[in-house]
């Protein structure tokens, strides 16, 4: 089951298309990677599916329903770039930004001390933003995001201005968020934040959809029959094995690329028969930044 779903989505600027003919879904309860370099169209994307825009074609459906004018008091979207009122209070901006979302005023207030409370940071409740550091505002844009329970969450470089040890917290949130329900997309330019955090993913360059599916199978994939072998005996030094392209090798173990028709049991085979004793096998999988590195300029060609 679907939380969201994109169908043949296309949103035209100009002489410029955005998005072309966009088609995926999210799946209900998990967190889920919408990726691509700058300009690549994810913004046009976030923008049609709060209803910030709209689509020149295509459907988007939010729980099973083309999404309308009531759509976004069930979505929270934390763009790059913080909106928040500089000038203004931090309880009155909170209070009024949970409004718009369709809170009463009371309901609102009990839920965003609870969770300033749980920040330790109520004593901003009467601070201008302006007086805040990058990374308190980045709690309190994180507060406003999420105090109306959203079903859907848009986080676009959540982590940005963020020390680690506030990044974990937030991390933390999120993942109980997740685990309480609430489905995630997840915006970055950090690709290892990516591997950690998200199940599945889509990569989109110039408006298309370039690449789709589960982060572990995409990474199996595009895997490149390369593997790490560690020695227990460190003086044996192997520098050729036939059938096989060794791209390290060391006096403790050997990196190792296999030929076309060969397979791991062939490597062990051929190690052992020269008096290795493996220590370690591991074949080495691609990291989703050498994949994006890779499709991206696939699709640039």
């Amino acid at each position: 089951m679907s939380i969201l779903s994109l169908q043949n989505v296309v949103k035209n600027y100009h002489n410029h298309t955005a998005v072309d003919n966009v088609s995926f879904d999210v799946p209900k309860g998990s967190i889920f990677g919408l990726l691509g370099p700058n300009g690549a169209g994810k913004t046009s994307l976030i923008r049609i599916i709060t209803t910030i825009t709209m689509a020149d074609s295509g459907k988007v459906l939010l729980d099973g329903k083309v999404i309308n004018f009531n759509s976004p008091s069930q979505i929270g979207y934390m763009p790059e770039e913080r909106g928040l009122y500089k000038k203004m209070k931090v309880g009155e901006q909170l209070l009024y930004l949970a409004q718009l979302k369709g809170m009463p005023n009371k309901e609102a207030k009990k839920k965003l001390h609870a969770w300033m409370d749980k920040f330790e940071i109520l004593s901003w409740w009467d601070k201008k933003v302006e007086e805040l550091s990058k990374g308190m505002q980045q709690k309190i844009q994180f507060i406003a995001t999420v105090v109306h329970d959203p079903k859907l969450l848009i986080l676009d470089e959540p982590f940005s201005g963020l020390d680690p040890i506030n990044s974990n917290l937030i991390k933390d949130e999120i993942d109980q968020l997740n685990k309480n329900g609430t489905s995630i997309i997840f915006s970055t330019h950090r690709m290892e934040q990516v591997e950690e955090i998200c199940e599945n993913i889509i990569l989109i360059n110039n408006g298309k959809k370039v690449l789709e599916g589960n982060v572990s199978q995409i990474k199996i994939n595009h895997k490149e029959n390369l593997f790490h072998v560690a020695f227990d005996n460190s003086q044996l030094r192997v520098d050729s094995l036939a059938g096989f392209t060794i791209l390290d090798s060391a006096s403790d173990g050997l990196t190792v690329k296999l030929d076309h028709g060969m397979t791991s049991n062939h490597l062990l085979g051929s190690l052992i028969g020269k008096g290795a004793e493996i220590k370690s096998f591991n074949e080495i999988l691609p990291s989703i930044n050498d994949i994006f590195i890779k499709r991206v300029g696939k699709s640039e060609e």
